[in-house]
């Protein structure tokens, strides 16, 4: 193979270098939400919601993939596309999770404040189950 050996071409070598370290785990993990995706997407209401495990997956796959080719070959098209790929994936993380932390409070909110305020009694009231 005949690789680049251009400044520009080093330079993406080195800075994708420590991110290729780790593209193994990479799809190792893209590979387990994929299958935990898919698996969720057989249930009819698991179909609401699969799909972004599977989604995610897949961007970590395909990121662990680019990023092993900017480092052999210096392509920046490569790393940008790896770092494109990455940057979707934590914002769908992020938005999920901050979903989750508002789900929770709403939760808190409905379990415990309410009752306490008397505007759900039945929640506090044992012999009401």
């Amino acid at each position: 193979m005949n690789f680049s050996q251009t400044p520009e071409a080093q330079v993406i070598r080195s800075v994708s270098s420590p991110l290729a370290e780790s593209a193994g785990w990479m799809k190792f993990l893209g590979i387990l939400s994929i299958i935990g995706g898919a698996s969720q997407m057989l249930s009819l209401v698991g179909i609401l919601w699969g799909w972004l495990p599977l989604w995610m997956g897949i961007l970590l796959y395909q990121s662990a993939s680019s990023v092993e080719s900017a480092r052999l070959t210096g392509d920046y098209h490569a790393l940008a596309s790896a770092m494109s790929n990455l940057k979707t994936y934590f914002i769908i993380n992020g938005v999920l999770a901050l979903l989750g932390i508002l789900f929770s409070l709403l939760m808190v909110c409905l379990l415990l404040v309410l009752p306490m305020l008397g505007l759900i009694p039945f929640l506090l009231d044992p012999s009401n189950f």
